[in-house]
């Protein structure tokens, strides 16, 4: 078969890992030949593309990134765009598909394979929240990285009696923050599947002052909740999916804890530093096991469906089911949070 691959969305650790599972079994099982769709779908929208042999995958599982380049290109938001794609295809005689992305990336897959473009998905997204499957590739990279950042933050906020606001990255689910907060033991973790209580995160700060401890780390996910404002938009920027760039809660939240309490405060944005770089040994594993999976799905004409891990076993779902809600937080992770956090 002549299968065609391409990222779409943000970029996250251990996308290459994955393309090179796809082409190492593809070519070294099936015999297939595979074409690579260069910054998403908008290189299938403009045939743009490289050819992907052996050679061309050798070493990628240690990058990060994606050798393919991504983007946020919509083809449902553009005139006659599924037509295009068909017309590409079809021009390049790619028998099908294998898209790695998020849940707007798959809706894009999902439309396709409904109008009859043989299609399957790697679920991709650094906020760990695609419905179906317990953990994407790339989560347990970013969460390292922002453990580490709130690690070293720790010193500094001793050494100078301060409270720091860590912001991480998490739209509408909060598991980096949540998995980097518990795991650093930062004095708050919020998430935003909970609305924010200032009152009790300062009291939660008070706490420590009162009992000899000068300092507090606060870790909040972006896409939190300010009580009366809402989500804090970054540059008011709207992508072709309809999302709003959200950044600045960090520092909006740092302004209210050191107005209510008095105490010296500062925020840090990791933003797009927990994304990038190596994936971990973890990730690059993960994300073979994926696309491994991915290139049996092709070969078995499982159009429409989706690679998930369950528990330790990678099996897949349909895309419909893993694009109608996003996966977030629930009681048992929040209870985690409550539990570690002083009793004020």
């Amino acid at each position: 078969m002549r299968i065609g691959l391409l990222t779409g969305g943000g970029d996250c650790p251990g996308l290459n890992a994955v393309i090179y599972a796809v082409v190492k079994k593809g070519i070294n099982t099936y015999g297939d030949e595979f074409v690579g769709f260069l910054n998403g779908w908008k290189g299938v929208l403009d045939n743009n593309w490289i050819p992907l042999d052996l050679k061309a995958v050798d070493g990628i599982q240690l990058l990060g990134g994606t050798i393919l380049h991504s983007s946020r290109t919509n083809v449902k938001k553009i005139p006659g765009g599924i037509e295009k794609v068909e017309e590409v295809l079809k021009a390049n005689k790619i028998d099908a598909l294998i898209a790695l992305g998020g849940d707007d990336t798959q809706s894009v897959t999902l439309a396709l394979t409904d109008h009859g473009i043989p299609g399957v998905g790697v679920p991709k997204t650094i906020d760990n929240d695609i419905n179906g499957t317990d953990a994407t590739f790339g989560y347990d990279s970013a969460v390292s990285v922002a453990t580490e950042a709130v690690d070293r933050i720790r010193t500094t906020a001793d050494s100078h009696n301060r409270v720091v606001v860590i912001e991480v990255m998490g739209r509408d689910a909060g598991w980096i923050a949540y998995a980097a907060g518990v795991a650093s033991g930062a004095d708050v973790v919020l998430v935003p599947e909970k609305e924010i209580d200032i009152d009790h995160v300062c009291k939660l700060l008070k706490y420590n002052y009162d009992n000899g401890k000068h300092y507090g780390l606060v870790v909040v996910a972006e896409g939190c909740h300010l009580p009366e404002v809402g989500q804090v938009l970054g540059a008011g920027k709207v992508d072709s999916f309809g999302h709003a760039q959200l950044s600045g809660i960090g520092e909006e939240l740092a302004k209210l804890i050191e107005e209510k309490t008095k105490y010296e405060t500062r925020s840090v944005n990791l933003g797009h530093l927990v994304r990038g770089g190596t994936p971990s040994a973890y990730d690059r594993v993960l994300g073979q096991r994926y696309g491994l999976h991915a290139i049996d799905m092709v070969h078995q004409q499982k159009w429409g469906r989706i690679a998930v891990l369950r528990g330790t076993d990678i099996t897949d779902i349909t895309i419909k089911e893993a694009v109608a809600t996003n996966r977030r937080l629930d009681q048992r992770f929040f209870d985690v949070i409550t539990d570690l956090e002083a009793k004020v």
